[in-house]
């Protein structure tokens, strides 16, 4: 199996049409079509999908993507290689794993509390289509773990000794809240499942509901573990099958041991001991993956953090990837027929100045509080007669508003902050 490419290899994800054919049948079909339409370009921009259904009907839409994570527009040239990946998003009614990780009642036979202990996801999944190409990070981050991701499925598939290479295909993002961590991780698993289907069958998404592993029953949290974990093996059984398991906010389940107490109850050692000794177990199989995020990585177990293969920290948006982001949302704004269409870079407008004073205003924030300000804009600085006769806002209009609903907003957590610093000093002072 090879997953790697060189630098001249364009990526070519085409998503098609659901239909009865076999994917084998429709490649062979299109990829003639395809390849001389895409050398028949004379210019190429990357990171960036389009529909060819008037070229291609079979097509719903193709992304073509660099593995530097290169933007802009190249010319066609004959060095350019094509690697194309053929992608149906799954039905409906296979996108839920039909109740896998779903309990029946209060307690099972061992006193075990049934409860829904993980969500399983098919992949791709509609849900999850555009959602790779929309997360906003410094240039390459991306990049960076897809091709960590893919290698270590390369080494697992080639039975690398794990006793003479270390590869545990244990993943970590770390960083603030609102970063896009867990986004991250389900857009990668989506990334994979379309990157390698030439080598696994099926692409599975586990994400853990940490907080249902501990159980109200002394002792028991650690056979909860175990038992979902149990679960997730009766998937990896299936070398036909990727499965990528996703612990959100991992401190919860593999805490720091030598922080806890002699008050803290014995079972969340247990959990981290259970937890610590699955993840040993399931690192044998070569078709699993680890993803987890945290927001306090000082919280986690040495022993966890030792066993990941990559520790990335995911911060807050620099000032380009916040210019980044509000051209996203207002290029989606304009798409929906909400803004006017309109080029940003039109200096008469004087769109571009405005859009970098909202980002230089905006450095701090986090990219899930960037990316309420449209809808606060829209709600609090726009007339009500633009939405009922459904007239379209002028870009340079809904900027202003967006200027105002970030000022509302920074002045909030202005006042947020100063609250909790009263509060807290009122604590320390009756302390």
């Amino acid at each position: 199996m090879s997953f790697l490419s060189n630098s001249n290899t364009v990526h070519v994800e085409v998503r098609l049409h659901r239909c009865e054919k076999r994917m084998q049948t429709l490649q062979s079909e299109i990829e003639p079509q395809l390849d001389a339409y895409l050398k028949s370009l004379k210019t190429l921009r990357w990171n960036f999908a389009f529909n060819v259904n008037t070229h291609i009907p079979a097509i719903e839409s193709i992304l073509l993507e660099k593995d530097n994570g290169e933007n802009g527009i190249v010319k066609v040239d004959n060095r350019l290689k094509f690697c194309y990946h053929y992608y149906m998003t799954q039905r409906p009614e296979l996108r839920s794993g039909g109740g896998l990780f779903d309990g029946e009642g209060d307690v099972n036979t061992d006193n075990v509390d049934n409860v829904i202990s993980a969500h399983h996801v098919l992949l791709p999944a509609s849900e999850f289509v555009g959602l790779w190409d929309n997360l906003i990070y410094e240039e390459g981050l991306k990049e960076k773990l897809l091709k960590f991701a893919l290698s270590a499925l390369s080494f697992s598939q080639h039975n690398v000794d794990t006793n003479v290479i270390a590869c545990n295909r244990l993943l970590l993002l770390h960083g603030p809240p609102g970063t896009g961590k867990t986004s991250l991780c389900k857009a990668l698993a989506q990334k994979l499942a379309v990157r390698t289907q030439n080598s696994f069958a099926y692409t599975h998404l586990v994400e853990i509901n940490s907080h249902s592993l501990f159980s109200k029953w002394f002792s028991e949290s650690g056979k909860l573990v175990a038992r979902l974990f149990g679960k997730i093996s009766e998937l990896v059984a299936d070398k036909n099958n990727l499965v990528c398991v996703l612990i959100d906010e991992v401190e919860s389940l593999a805490y720091q041991r030598s922080a806890m107490s002699s008050n803290e109850p014995r079972d969340a050692m247990r959990v981290v001991n259970a937890v610590l000794t699955q993840l040993d177990d399931i690192k044998s199989c070569p078709n699993v993956l680890i993803l987890a995020t945290s927001n306090l990585p000082h919280s986690i177990d040495l022993a966890f953090l030792d066993r990941a293969d990559i520790r990335q920290y995911i911060g807050l948006p620099a000032i380009t990837a916040i210019g980044s982001i509000y051209k996203s949302m207002l290029t989606e704004l304009m798409a929906r027929g909400i803004v006017r269409t309109e080029h940003m870079e039109n200096s008469q407008e004087d769109s571009e100045d405005l859009i970098n004073d909202l980002a230089e205003r905006s450095v701090g924030l986090s990219g899930r509080t960037l990316r309420k300000i449209p809808l606060l804009a829209h709600a609090h600085h726009t007339t009500r007669d633009l939405f009922e006769v459904n007239q379209k806002i002028t870009l340079s209009d809904f900027l202003d508003a967006m200027l105002l609903a970030l000022e509302q907003l920074l002045a909030e957590k202005r006042l947020l902050k100063q609250e909790a610093f009263v509060q807290d000093m009122s604590y320390q002072t009756s302390s």
